[in-house]
Protein backbone atom coordinates (compact mmCIF):
# COMPACT_ATOMS: atom_id res chain seq x y z
CA UNK A 1 0.00 0.00 0.00
CA UNK A 2 1.55 3.63 -1.22
CA UNK A 3 2.27 5.35 1.91
CA UNK A 4 0.85 8.74 2.55
CA UNK A 5 3.48 10.12 4.42
CA UNK A 6 5.08 13.22 2.89
CA UNK A 7 8.88 11.35 4.59
CA UNK A 8 9.97 8.66 5.97
CA UNK A 9 8.85 7.39 9.39
CA UNK A 10 11.90 8.04 11.07
CA UNK A 11 12.33 6.39 15.36
CA UNK A 12 12.79 10.07 16.47
CA UNK A 13 9.40 10.81 14.95
CA UNK A 14 7.86 7.85 16.16
CA UNK A 15 8.75 8.80 19.84
CA UNK A 16 8.07 12.26 19.52
CA UNK A 17 3.87 10.75 17.99
CA UNK A 18 3.82 8.19 20.98
CA UNK A 19 4.51 11.00 23.11
CA UNK A 20 1.45 12.75 22.53
CA UNK A 21 -0.60 9.92 22.18
CA UNK A 22 0.53 8.82 25.63
CA UNK A 23 -0.39 12.46 26.84
CA UNK A 24 -3.21 12.19 25.20
CA UNK A 25 -4.60 9.19 26.44
CA UNK A 26 -3.70 9.81 30.11
CA UNK A 27 -5.41 13.06 30.18
CA UNK A 28 -7.81 14.25 27.18
CA UNK A 29 -11.43 12.85 27.16
CA UNK A 30 -12.85 13.01 23.18
CA UNK A 31 -16.40 13.65 22.44
CA UNK A 32 -18.09 10.24 21.33
CA UNK A 33 -15.42 8.12 21.84
CA UNK A 34 -14.52 4.31 23.71
CA UNK A 35 -11.58 5.85 25.47
CA UNK A 36 -10.63 2.43 26.36
CA UNK A 37 -10.35 1.09 22.41
CA UNK A 38 -8.59 4.42 21.54
CA UNK A 39 -6.31 3.99 24.23
CA UNK A 40 -5.24 1.03 22.08
CA UNK A 41 -4.98 2.19 18.76
CA UNK A 42 -3.24 5.21 19.28
CA UNK A 43 -4.65 8.33 18.85
CA UNK A 44 -4.43 10.73 15.48
CA UNK A 45 -2.49 13.92 16.39
CA UNK A 46 -3.03 16.80 14.17
CA UNK A 47 -0.20 19.29 13.39
CA UNK A 48 -1.65 21.56 10.54
CA UNK A 49 -4.05 21.76 7.77
CA UNK A 50 -4.44 23.61 4.37
CA UNK A 51 -7.33 23.36 1.48
CA UNK A 52 -8.68 20.34 2.23
CA UNK A 53 -5.53 17.99 3.76
CA UNK A 54 -5.17 17.85 7.20
CA UNK A 55 -1.19 16.65 8.11
CA UNK A 56 -0.30 14.62 11.27
CA UNK A 57 2.38 15.14 13.16
CA UNK A 58 3.86 12.49 12.01
CA UNK A 59 3.71 14.24 8.34
CA UNK A 60 1.05 11.80 7.50
CA UNK A 61 -1.34 13.87 4.58
CA UNK A 62 -4.58 12.83 4.77
CA UNK A 63 -7.96 14.29 1.98
CA UNK A 64 -10.86 15.67 4.61
CA UNK A 65 -13.91 14.30 3.43
CA UNK A 66 -15.78 14.84 6.39
CA UNK A 67 -15.29 18.92 6.39
CA UNK A 68 -12.87 18.36 10.33
CA UNK A 69 -17.54 17.31 11.20
CA UNK A 70 -19.46 19.23 9.28
CA UNK A 71 -18.08 22.84 9.29
CA UNK A 72 -14.76 23.52 7.56
CA UNK A 73 -16.79 24.65 4.12
CA UNK A 74 -14.23 27.42 3.10
CA UNK A 75 -11.39 24.70 3.44
CA UNK A 76 -8.36 24.88 5.88
CA UNK A 77 -6.10 27.48 6.40
CA UNK A 78 -7.66 30.65 4.92
CA UNK A 79 -5.53 33.23 6.17
CA UNK A 80 -8.71 36.02 5.49
CA UNK A 81 -9.91 34.82 8.18
CA UNK A 82 -6.73 34.42 10.62
CA UNK A 83 -6.44 37.92 10.60
CA UNK A 84 -10.06 38.68 10.67
CA UNK A 85 -9.96 36.96 14.33
CA UNK A 86 -6.27 39.12 15.04
CA UNK A 87 -7.48 42.38 14.38
CA UNK A 88 -11.03 41.85 16.12
CA UNK A 89 -8.79 40.62 19.09
CA UNK A 90 -6.50 43.58 19.27
CA UNK A 91 -9.38 45.69 18.88
CA UNK A 92 -11.49 44.03 21.09
CA UNK A 93 -10.71 41.20 22.63
CA UNK A 94 -13.55 40.49 24.33
CA UNK A 95 -17.35 42.02 25.10
CA UNK A 96 -20.59 40.65 27.31
CA UNK A 97 -23.81 41.21 25.84
CA UNK A 98 -25.58 41.71 29.24
CA UNK A 99 -26.14 44.63 31.36
CA UNK A 100 -27.48 47.31 28.23
CA UNK A 101 -24.41 46.50 25.98
CA UNK A 102 -23.16 45.67 22.71
CA UNK A 103 -20.65 45.29 20.39
CA UNK A 104 -20.33 46.27 16.41
CA UNK A 105 -18.74 42.50 14.97
CA UNK A 106 -22.85 41.49 16.54
CA UNK A 107 -24.52 44.02 15.11
CA UNK A 108 -23.63 43.44 11.89
CA UNK A 109 -23.32 39.64 11.76
CA UNK A 110 -26.82 39.86 12.76
CA UNK A 111 -27.59 42.18 10.13
CA UNK A 112 -26.09 39.97 7.60
CA UNK A 113 -28.06 36.96 8.89
CA UNK A 114 -30.87 38.49 8.63
CA UNK A 115 -30.60 39.59 4.91
CA UNK A 116 -29.42 35.90 4.23
CA UNK A 117 -32.33 33.75 5.75
CA UNK A 118 -35.87 34.06 4.94
CA UNK A 119 -37.83 37.32 5.88
CA UNK A 120 -39.42 36.22 8.58
CA UNK A 121 -36.52 35.51 10.50
CA UNK A 122 -35.76 39.31 11.95
CA UNK A 123 -34.28 38.78 15.29
CA UNK A 124 -30.70 36.57 16.25
CA UNK A 125 -29.54 35.37 19.29
CA UNK A 126 -25.37 34.16 19.42
CA UNK A 127 -24.41 31.12 20.73
CA UNK A 128 -21.49 29.49 21.28
CA UNK A 129 -22.53 25.67 19.91
CA UNK A 130 -25.36 23.76 18.09
CA UNK A 131 -26.41 22.40 21.27
CA UNK A 132 -26.22 25.76 22.78
CA UNK A 133 -28.11 26.93 19.80
CA UNK A 134 -31.08 24.18 19.83
CA UNK A 135 -31.27 25.05 23.44
CA UNK A 136 -32.02 28.76 22.96
CA UNK A 137 -34.60 27.88 20.61
CA UNK A 138 -36.56 25.24 22.61
CA UNK A 139 -36.68 27.75 25.72
CA UNK A 140 -37.67 30.40 23.55
CA UNK A 141 -40.51 28.13 22.18
CA UNK A 142 -42.19 27.40 25.84
CA UNK A 143 -41.63 30.68 27.16
CA UNK A 144 -43.66 31.59 23.57
CA UNK A 145 -46.68 29.35 24.34
CA UNK A 146 -46.44 30.41 28.23
CA UNK A 147 -46.98 34.16 27.07
CA UNK A 148 -49.81 33.79 25.00
CA UNK A 149 -51.58 31.51 27.68
CA UNK A 150 -51.28 27.82 25.75
CA UNK A 151 -48.71 26.92 28.87
CA UNK A 152 -49.94 23.34 28.44
CA UNK A 153 -48.37 23.21 25.01
CA UNK A 154 -45.07 22.40 26.06
CA UNK A 155 -44.62 18.80 24.16
CA UNK A 156 -41.58 18.65 21.44
CA UNK A 157 -41.52 15.90 18.38
CA UNK A 158 -37.97 15.52 16.60
CA UNK A 159 -36.92 12.47 14.57
CA UNK A 160 -35.58 9.15 14.98
CA UNK A 161 -31.48 9.24 13.87
CA UNK A 162 -31.73 12.88 14.46
CA UNK A 163 -29.25 14.87 15.56
CA UNK A 164 -29.37 18.41 17.90
CA UNK A 165 -26.96 18.11 20.30
CA UNK A 166 -25.06 16.50 23.35
CA UNK A 167 -26.64 18.68 26.41
CA UNK A 168 -29.20 17.21 28.31
CA UNK A 169 -32.08 18.94 26.66
CA UNK A 170 -30.48 18.42 23.38
CA UNK A 171 -29.94 14.52 23.66
CA UNK A 172 -33.21 14.18 24.55
CA UNK A 173 -34.23 15.77 21.12
CA UNK A 174 -31.67 13.76 19.40
CA UNK A 175 -33.05 10.63 18.02
CA UNK A 176 -30.22 8.31 18.59
CA UNK A 177 -30.40 5.44 21.56
CA UNK A 178 -26.94 5.38 22.41
CA UNK A 179 -26.99 9.27 23.47
CA UNK A 180 -29.97 8.42 25.64
CA UNK A 181 -28.42 5.43 27.36
CA UNK A 182 -25.49 7.66 28.55
CA UNK A 183 -26.29 9.61 31.91
CA UNK A 184 -30.10 8.84 31.02
CA UNK A 185 -32.91 8.80 31.97
CA UNK A 186 -33.21 10.43 28.83
CA UNK A 187 -35.38 11.73 26.96
CA UNK A 188 -36.54 14.15 29.03
CA UNK A 189 -40.59 14.06 29.62
CA UNK A 190 -41.72 16.13 26.76
CA UNK A 191 -39.70 15.15 24.10
CA UNK A 192 -41.13 12.51 21.44
CA UNK A 193 -39.56 10.63 18.16
CA UNK A 194 -41.27 9.83 14.73
CA UNK A 195 -39.53 7.79 11.98
CA UNK A 196 -36.78 9.36 9.86
CA UNK A 197 -37.77 9.82 6.22
CA UNK A 198 -35.77 6.96 5.42
CA UNK A 199 -37.08 5.96 2.33
CA UNK A 200 -34.48 2.76 2.14
CA UNK A 201 -35.27 1.38 5.68
CA UNK A 202 -38.67 1.77 5.98
CA UNK A 203 -40.62 1.32 2.30
CA UNK A 204 -38.03 1.18 -0.16
CA UNK A 205 -40.07 -0.13 -2.87
CA UNK A 206 -42.79 2.76 -2.74
CA UNK A 207 -42.27 5.80 -5.02
CA UNK A 208 -40.07 8.45 -3.59
CA UNK A 209 -42.79 10.98 -3.51
CA UNK A 210 -45.38 8.67 -1.96
CA UNK A 211 -43.05 7.40 1.12
CA UNK A 212 -42.42 11.45 1.27
CA UNK A 213 -45.98 11.71 2.23
CA UNK A 214 -46.38 9.05 4.13
CA UNK A 215 -42.93 9.45 6.21
CA UNK A 216 -45.00 13.18 6.67
CA UNK A 217 -47.85 11.87 7.48
CA UNK A 218 -46.34 10.10 10.63
CA UNK A 219 -46.30 13.92 12.37
CA UNK A 220 -50.04 14.27 11.57
CA UNK A 221 -50.31 11.36 13.66
CA UNK A 222 -48.44 11.69 16.61
CA UNK A 223 -49.48 14.76 16.99
CA UNK A 224 -53.02 13.88 16.99
CA UNK A 225 -52.02 11.06 19.65
CA UNK A 226 -50.67 13.45 21.94
CA UNK A 227 -53.32 15.83 21.07
CA UNK A 228 -52.39 19.18 19.01
CA UNK A 229 -53.10 21.35 22.56
CA UNK A 230 -50.39 19.89 23.90
CA UNK A 231 -47.60 20.27 21.30
CA UNK A 232 -45.34 23.25 20.91
CA UNK A 233 -43.01 22.17 18.14
CA UNK A 234 -41.38 20.20 15.75
CA UNK A 235 -37.82 20.10 15.39
CA UNK A 236 -36.20 18.78 12.43
CA UNK A 237 -32.81 19.31 10.08
CA UNK A 238 -33.84 19.17 6.61
CA UNK A 239 -31.50 16.24 5.88
CA UNK A 240 -29.93 14.33 8.47
CA UNK A 241 -26.59 14.22 8.53
CA UNK A 242 -25.11 12.42 11.60
CA UNK A 243 -28.40 10.28 10.77
CA UNK A 244 -26.30 8.63 8.63
CA UNK A 245 -27.20 10.78 5.33
CA UNK A 246 -31.18 10.28 5.28
CA UNK A 247 -32.14 12.78 2.70
CA UNK A 248 -35.90 13.40 2.77
CA UNK A 249 -38.15 12.70 -1.08
CA UNK A 250 -39.40 16.07 -2.44
CA UNK A 251 -42.74 16.14 -1.33
CA UNK A 252 -41.97 15.74 2.35
CA UNK A 253 -40.83 18.96 3.50
CA UNK A 254 -44.03 20.80 1.69
CA UNK A 255 -46.18 18.27 4.33
CA UNK A 256 -44.41 19.25 6.81
CA UNK A 257 -45.25 22.40 6.95
CA UNK A 258 -49.10 22.13 6.13
CA UNK A 259 -48.96 19.98 8.94
CA UNK A 260 -47.31 22.24 11.50
CA UNK A 261 -49.60 24.91 10.18
CA UNK A 262 -52.88 23.15 10.01
CA UNK A 263 -52.52 21.84 14.11
CA UNK A 264 -50.63 25.10 14.84
CA UNK A 265 -47.43 23.71 15.87
CA UNK A 266 -43.87 26.10 15.35
CA UNK A 267 -41.40 24.99 12.74
CA UNK A 268 -37.84 24.35 14.06
CA UNK A 269 -35.57 24.16 11.04
CA UNK A 270 -31.79 22.72 12.29
CA UNK A 271 -29.47 23.93 10.12
CA UNK A 272 -26.26 23.37 11.96
CA UNK A 273 -24.90 21.02 8.99
CA UNK A 274 -26.97 22.26 6.05
CA UNK A 275 -26.31 26.10 6.64
CA UNK A 276 -23.90 28.14 4.24
CA UNK A 277 -23.97 25.67 1.18
CA UNK A 278 -23.83 22.66 2.49
CA UNK A 279 -26.94 21.75 0.21
CA UNK A 280 -25.87 23.62 -3.13
CA UNK A 281 -27.60 26.48 -1.81
CA UNK A 282 -27.03 28.75 1.17
CA UNK A 283 -29.65 26.85 3.48
CA UNK A 284 -31.30 23.61 3.18
CA UNK A 285 -34.61 25.56 3.42
CA UNK A 286 -33.48 27.14 -0.08
CA UNK A 287 -33.23 23.55 -1.03
CA UNK A 288 -36.26 22.34 0.03
CA UNK A 289 -37.99 25.11 -0.06
CA UNK A 290 -39.57 25.57 3.35
CA UNK A 291 -40.78 28.97 3.33
CA UNK A 292 -41.01 30.74 6.73
CA UNK A 293 -39.77 28.15 9.61
CA UNK A 294 -40.49 29.63 12.93
CA UNK A 295 -36.88 29.02 14.33
CA UNK A 296 -33.74 28.44 12.60
CA UNK A 297 -31.11 27.31 14.10
CA UNK A 298 -26.92 27.77 12.80
CA UNK A 299 -23.26 27.15 13.66
CA UNK A 300 -20.23 24.90 11.44
CA UNK A 301 -20.37 26.59 8.68
CA UNK A 302 -21.69 30.08 9.85
CA UNK A 303 -17.67 30.69 10.37
CA UNK A 304 -16.23 27.58 8.53
CA UNK A 305 -15.05 26.58 12.18
CA UNK A 306 -12.30 28.91 12.91
CA UNK A 307 -14.21 30.16 16.04
CA UNK A 308 -17.09 28.77 17.72
CA UNK A 309 -20.19 30.33 17.26
CA UNK A 310 -23.95 29.59 16.53
CA UNK A 311 -27.30 31.58 15.86
CA UNK A 312 -30.39 30.86 16.40
CA UNK A 313 -32.65 32.74 13.99
CA UNK A 314 -36.62 33.43 15.84
CA UNK A 315 -39.08 34.45 13.44
CA UNK A 316 -41.33 37.24 14.34
CA UNK A 317 -44.38 35.59 15.33
CA UNK A 318 -42.13 34.83 18.35
CA UNK A 319 -40.01 37.45 18.87
CA UNK A 320 -42.68 39.84 19.04
CA UNK A 321 -44.41 37.97 21.59
CA UNK A 322 -40.94 37.83 23.85
CA UNK A 323 -40.22 41.01 23.53
CA UNK A 324 -43.81 42.97 23.97
CA UNK A 325 -44.62 40.68 26.78
CA UNK A 326 -41.90 38.72 28.38
CA UNK A 327 -40.26 41.31 30.53
CA UNK A 328 -37.08 39.83 31.29
CA UNK A 329 -35.67 36.87 29.26
CA UNK A 330 -33.84 34.90 31.85
CA UNK A 331 -31.30 33.12 29.60
CA UNK A 332 -27.93 33.74 28.00
CA UNK A 333 -24.03 33.10 27.58
CA UNK A 334 -20.73 34.37 28.41
CA UNK A 335 -20.07 34.21 25.24
CA UNK A 336 -23.20 35.39 23.05
CA UNK A 337 -22.20 37.86 20.66
CA UNK A 338 -18.72 37.49 21.16
CA UNK A 339 -16.76 39.97 19.16
CA UNK A 340 -14.13 37.76 17.58
CA UNK A 341 -16.26 35.11 16.83
CA UNK A 342 -18.59 37.94 15.31
CA UNK A 343 -15.83 39.03 13.39
CA UNK A 344 -14.88 36.02 11.69
CA UNK A 345 -18.43 35.06 10.45
CA UNK A 346 -18.47 38.34 8.51
CA UNK A 347 -15.37 37.44 6.58
CA UNK A 348 -16.29 33.82 6.26
CA UNK A 349 -19.76 35.44 4.96
CA UNK A 350 -18.03 37.96 3.00
CA UNK A 351 -15.88 35.23 0.91
CA UNK A 352 -18.42 33.14 0.43
CA UNK A 353 -20.72 35.85 -1.16
CA UNK A 354 -17.34 37.42 -3.19
CA UNK A 355 -16.05 33.89 -4.44
CA UNK A 356 -19.09 32.90 -5.18
CA UNK A 357 -18.46 29.53 -3.78
CA UNK A 358 -21.64 27.73 -2.99
CA UNK A 359 -23.07 29.05 -6.47
CA UNK A 360 -19.59 27.70 -8.22
CA UNK A 361 -19.59 24.36 -6.15
CA UNK A 362 -23.17 23.39 -6.76
CA UNK A 363 -22.26 24.21 -10.77
CA UNK A 364 -18.96 22.99 -10.71
CA UNK A 365 -18.06 19.78 -8.53
CA UNK A 366 -21.25 18.47 -6.74
CA UNK A 367 -22.56 17.02 -9.99
CA UNK A 368 -19.51 15.32 -9.98
CA UNK A 369 -19.65 14.12 -6.86
CA UNK A 370 -23.00 13.18 -7.08
CA UNK A 371 -22.19 11.07 -10.32
CA UNK A 372 -19.09 9.40 -8.31
CA UNK A 373 -21.15 8.67 -5.53
CA UNK A 374 -24.39 6.90 -7.26
CA UNK A 375 -21.58 4.64 -9.05
CA UNK A 376 -20.73 3.22 -6.02
CA UNK A 377 -24.59 1.73 -5.89
CA UNK A 378 -23.30 -1.01 -8.03
CA UNK A 379 -20.69 -2.03 -5.77
CA UNK A 380 -21.77 -5.57 -3.78
CA UNK A 381 -21.50 -3.83 -0.57
CA UNK A 382 -23.43 -1.15 -1.16
CA UNK A 383 -27.41 -1.01 -1.05
CA UNK A 384 -28.10 2.40 -1.34
CA UNK A 385 -26.43 5.63 -2.28
CA UNK A 386 -27.92 9.15 -1.13
CA UNK A 387 -26.82 12.31 -2.04
CA UNK A 388 -27.84 16.36 -1.77
CA UNK A 389 -25.31 18.76 -2.65
CA UNK A 390 -21.84 18.24 -0.79
CA UNK A 391 -23.07 15.15 1.36
CA UNK A 392 -23.59 11.66 0.42
CA UNK A 393 -24.28 8.39 2.17
CA UNK A 394 -22.99 4.56 1.02
CA UNK A 395 -25.37 2.44 2.76
CA UNK A 396 -23.42 -1.05 3.51
CA UNK A 397 -25.89 -4.18 3.22
CA UNK A 398 -25.52 -7.67 4.39
CA UNK A 399 -27.28 -8.97 1.43
CA UNK A 400 -28.20 -6.60 -1.52
CA UNK A 401 -30.69 -8.76 -2.97
CA UNK A 402 -32.79 -9.04 0.31
CA UNK A 403 -31.65 -5.73 1.44
CA UNK A 404 -30.60 -6.69 4.84
CA UNK A 405 -28.08 -5.18 6.77
CA UNK A 406 -25.25 -6.25 9.03
CA UNK A 407 -25.91 -7.97 12.09
CA UNK A 408 -25.42 -5.47 15.14
CA UNK A 409 -21.84 -5.94 16.24
CA UNK A 410 -20.30 -6.25 13.07
CA UNK A 411 -17.84 -2.69 12.79
CA UNK A 412 -18.08 -3.38 9.35
CA UNK A 413 -18.66 0.48 8.92
CA UNK A 414 -15.83 1.02 11.17
CA UNK A 415 -13.14 -1.20 9.23
CA UNK A 416 -14.39 0.75 5.85
CA UNK A 417 -13.32 4.16 7.44
CA UNK A 418 -10.25 2.84 8.78
CA UNK A 419 -9.42 1.29 5.32
CA UNK A 420 -10.21 4.99 3.74
CA UNK A 421 -7.93 6.35 6.57
CA UNK A 422 -5.07 4.08 5.49
CA UNK A 423 -5.34 5.49 1.91
CA UNK A 424 -5.58 9.10 2.57
CA UNK A 425 -8.90 9.59 2.75
CA UNK A 426 -11.25 10.79 6.03
CA UNK A 427 -14.45 9.44 5.61
CA UNK A 428 -17.50 8.91 8.45
CA UNK A 429 -18.70 5.26 9.38
CA UNK A 430 -22.62 6.24 11.02
CA UNK A 431 -23.39 2.64 12.04
CA UNK A 432 -23.50 0.66 8.19
CA UNK A 433 -23.51 4.29 6.18
CA UNK A 434 -20.23 5.81 5.04
CA UNK A 435 -20.73 9.15 4.66
CA UNK A 436 -18.63 12.00 2.91
CA UNK A 437 -19.10 15.35 3.20
CA UNK A 438 -15.84 17.49 1.56
CA UNK A 439 -15.55 21.21 1.83
CA UNK A 440 -17.17 23.41 -0.64
CA UNK A 441 -13.63 24.22 -2.03
CA UNK A 442 -12.76 20.51 -2.93
CA UNK A 443 -11.44 20.33 -6.34
CA UNK A 444 -12.45 18.02 -9.05
CA UNK A 445 -9.41 15.59 -8.94
CA UNK A 446 -10.23 15.71 -4.76
CA UNK A 447 -13.72 14.25 -5.66
CA UNK A 448 -11.75 11.65 -8.14
CA UNK A 449 -9.09 10.66 -5.24
CA UNK A 450 -12.37 10.59 -2.58
CA UNK A 451 -14.04 8.10 -4.77
CA UNK A 452 -11.09 5.72 -6.05
CA UNK A 453 -9.82 5.70 -2.30
CA UNK A 454 -13.92 4.96 -1.16
CA UNK A 455 -14.18 1.79 -3.83
CA UNK A 456 -10.61 0.46 -3.23
CA UNK A 457 -11.93 0.64 0.54
CA UNK A 458 -14.97 -1.05 0.07
CA UNK A 459 -13.32 -4.05 -2.08
CA UNK A 460 -10.89 -4.31 1.12
CA UNK A 461 -13.82 -5.03 3.24
CA UNK A 462 -15.48 -7.16 0.70
CA UNK A 463 -12.11 -9.35 0.52
CA UNK A 464 -12.30 -9.19 4.56
CA UNK A 465 -15.74 -10.98 4.59
CA UNK A 466 -15.31 -13.14 2.01
CA UNK A 467 -11.98 -14.33 3.79
CA UNK A 468 -13.48 -14.52 7.06
CA UNK A 469 -16.68 -16.15 6.95
CA UNK A 470 -18.77 -12.88 6.72
CA UNK A 471 -17.09 -10.95 9.20
CA UNK A 472 -15.02 -7.91 9.04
Amino acid sequence: MESQHDAPHAEGVETTVRRWQDLDAAHYLHPFTDHKALRKSGVRVLERAEGAYTFDVDGARVLDGLSGIGCVNLGYGRTELADAAAAAMRKLSYAQSFFNTTNQPAIELAEQLVELTPPNLNHVFFQSSGSEANETAVRAVLRYWELVGQPEKRMIIARENAYHGSTMLTASLSGIPPMHHAGGPLPLEGIHHIRAPYHYLHDPDAHPDVFGLAAAGWLEDKITELGAHNVAAFFAEPLQGAGGAIIPPDSYWGEIQRICSTHDVLLVVDEVVTGFGRTGAWFGVDTYKIAAPDIMVLAKGLTSGYAPLSATMIGDRVTDVLVDEGGEWFHGFTHSGHPVCCAVALKNIEILRDEQVIERAAAETMPLFAERAAALGDHDLVGDVRTQGFVAGMQLVHDKLQRTFFPEGHDVGEVCSAEALQRGVALRAIQTTMVLMPPLIVTREQIDTMFDVTEASLDAVAQQLSSNGGKP
